[in-house]
Formats: C-alpha cells, sequence, structure tokens
C-alpha cells in the first residue's frame, strides 16, 4: 500500500484494479474492491489497522467485473453512479460467466464463477459529496468508459481517483464505452491540473499520460468511423488490432490478453454503435489535430 498524501492511500497488489483508502475520523472510503474473496478479506485487514472511525464506505467507480465482483466480500455500503446500479440490477443474482474472453483480470480467477452480487446501497446521477471528518470528499459523473462512470476528488489534498478514464500501458476496455464522450471527459482533466491523479488500472499518472490516453481514443474513433464508412462487417475491427496495439508499450506477456480485450471491444463496441437496427447515436466532438 502507497501513501498519496496522509490518509490518502492506493493499493495496486491485489488481482482486478487499483484500490484507494481514504481514512477520515468518521469512517473510511474504500474505492473499489480486490477480485478475490481472500484479498478482500486481507484488504478490510490493512484498513482496519488504519486506525480511522468505525464506518466504512466501498465507492464502486463503475461497473466493470473487475471492479465490482468483489464488492460483496468487502461487507460495507456501497455507492455508485445509477447507471451502474442498473447494470447491476440486469445481473443475474449469481454470476455465471459470459461466453466472449473480453482480456479483462476476473477471466483469470477460476472462482469468478459463483459469485453473488451486492449491488450500490447508495446511487447519485451528477455529484455527491461526502463529510466524513475533515476535508469533503467528491465523486462526480465521467461518462466515457462506460455511461455511469464516476471520480472520486479530495480538494484540499489535490488527489483524484480516476478509474478507467485513463488506462497507461494497457489498452482500454471498449465493450461499454461512449468514445466521442470519453475524449471529452478527458478535457475536464484541465481543472485537475496540480491534482495527483490516480488510475483504477496502474495507480499515479500524469497529465501527459492523460493526453496520450485521449489521442489513443481518437486513433480508435477514426479506425472505426472509416470501417463503419466502408459498411464494412463487424468482424473486419480485428483488422485494426495489431496497428492499434502498436501504438502502446506493454509487456509482452501480455500480447495476447490485451489483444483479446482489443478484439472483443472492438466488435463490440462497432455492433452498439453502427451494425445494429437501432444502434445508440454518439455524440459529436470536434476532433484536433492531436
Amino acid at each position: 500500500m502507497q501513501q498519496i498524501k496522509p490518509g490518502i492511500f492506493y493499493e495496486d497488489a491485489y488481482l482486478g484494479v487499483t484500490l484507494g483508502a481514504l481514512v477520515f475520523s468518521h469512517g473510511i472510503i474504500i474505492i473499489d474492491a480486490p477480485l478475490r474473496p481472500e484479498d478482500a478479506r486481507a484488504w478490510r485487514a490493512v484498513l482496519t489497522n488504519l486506525r480511522g472511525g468505525p464506518a466504512r464506505l466501498l465507492v464502486s467507480l463503475d461497473a466493470h467485473l473487475d471492479r465490482t465482483l468483489g464488492t460483496r466480500a468487502m461487507e460495507c455500503t456501497v455507492v455508485a453512479h445509477q447507471k451502474t446500479a442498473q447494470v447491476y440490477r440486469n445481473r443475474p443474482l449469481i454470476f455465471k460467466g459470459q461466453g466472449t474472453e473480453s482480456g479483462s483480470e476476473w477471466e483469470t480467477y477460476d472462482d469468478a464463477i459463483g459469485t453473488r452480487w451486492t449491488s450500490p446501497d447508495i446511487t447519485l446521477s451528477d455529484q455527491m459529496t461526502l463529510h466524513w471528518g475533515g476535508t469533503p470528499v467528491v465523486l462526480s459523473s465521467h461518462p466515457g468508459p462506460t455511461s455511469g462512470s464516476i471520480w472520486v476528488a479530495v480538494p484540499s489534498a489535490g488527489v483524484l481517483f480516476l478509474g478507467d478514464a485513463v488506462t497507461p500501458n494497457q489498452p482500454p476496455f471498449l465493450a461499454q464505452a461512449e468514445l466521442p464522450a470519453w475524449i471529452e471527459t478527458l478535457n475536464e482533466l484541465s481543472a485537475y491540473k496540480d491534482y495527483t491523479l490516480i488510475s483504477g488500472r496502474g495507480g499515479p499518472v500524469t497529465m501527459e499520460t492523460a493526453r496520450q490516453q485521449q489521442k489513443y481514443l481518437k486513433a480508435i474513433h477514426r479506425a472505426l468511423e472509416r470501417l463503419a464508412k466502408r459498411n464494412a462487417a463487424p468482424e473486419a475491427t480485428a483488422n485494426v488490432v495489431p496497428s492499434l496495439l502498436s501504438e502502446i508499450t506493454f509487456p509482452e506477456k501480455f500480447r495476447e490478453q490485451y489483444t483479446q480485450r482489443l478484439q472483443s471491444g472492438l466488435y463490440q463496441y462497432y455492433i452498439r454503435y453502427y451494425r445494429q437496427e437501432n444502434a445508440l447515436e454518439q455524440p459529436e466532438f470536434e476532433e484536433s489535430e492531436s
């Protein structure tokens, strides 16, 4: 576990996503959950030793399985966006797995199948401020990675937890993404230029990394638009995977996983926005030279 500022920590040692913990006199605000129950128990023990107040609140930054399969094992109140809660309501009570290999972390955990969900107890639509002793904590909606993605900011400490808005050295998850909204959301980081930014998949990142993420998302969007203009079949999305992978740097051991992630995400995104009879309309954004 790494301390960012006094009482503010992140942890990237568990399978799943990078976690956060904000320690206050009223209790601890936990950001996302470990994937495995044994990791959740270990994380709860670590949090107990931080000696915050007795209350516990877990914030789910979006509905991705890597960060939500383990929420039940954390045994505390859960807060999330309303659209994240809707995703929970559409899931079966017991997780039965998915047929598509998506390049997610949960797919490497054999015991994920059979997990019971814990739906959010509290939801927000736009913004929520938590007062747990000391400085306020602001939860705010920032769609892009999913429609229910949120950020957690501690303004007085200058720390911002971004979730999957920035995924350094790995391809983003696209199946539930809204690319134009995501690109615009990253413009909002200009208001946090002096903050310490914490990615949900990798820990601290810089503003330059965020700009590179935005550039990469624009490249993905242009590739999909070109396919759509040719009325290409969804299977044609696999053809752009090698070039997109070549634009990011990552250890070779992850090549198969990241190839699966892009293949699955591009295919599902393309069908959702370009090939369905009632395809979703994408919001417009202004394309720049970058």
